[in-house]
């Protein structure tokens, strides 16, 4: 039995969310909370709160505590890329790009 969640639109860009994705991942589910809420990045705010309402999916749906769920996977993929232009040198246009994300995680429980 698996609990999903999923988060659209992130803005952060997915080069910058990747690696705290890989470190929570195959990790236990309070284990993965507590290490992104003492993380001192902005970044990981988005991924602690994606892990967290899937683990509230688990403790509502079938009364499972968050303590005996694993992260089996979480995802994170390209968004839309908001393109905009600032100035250059020389008159010219520079393109700037806002990147998004979209993020899911998958939890299960695990077996002892």
């Amino acid at each position: 039995m698996h609990f999903v969640a999923k988060s659209r639109y992130v803005r952060f860009s997915p080069y910058k969310l990747r690696p705290l994705a890989d470190v929570v991942r195959g990790k236990n589910v309070e284990h993965a909370i507590a290490w992104l809420a003492t993380s001192a990045l902005k970044k990981a705010l988005p991924i602690r709160k994606m892990i967290e309402s899937a683990a509230a999916n688990a403790k509502h749906a079938k009364d499972i505590q968050p303590s005996i769920l694993t992260v089996k996977e979480i995802r994170v993929d390209q968004g839309p890329i908001y393109r905009y232009y600032k100035p250059g040198a020389m008159g010219r246009a520079n393109v700037q790009r806002r990147r998004f994300s979209h993020m899911s995680v998958v939890l299960e429980p695990t077996v002892k």
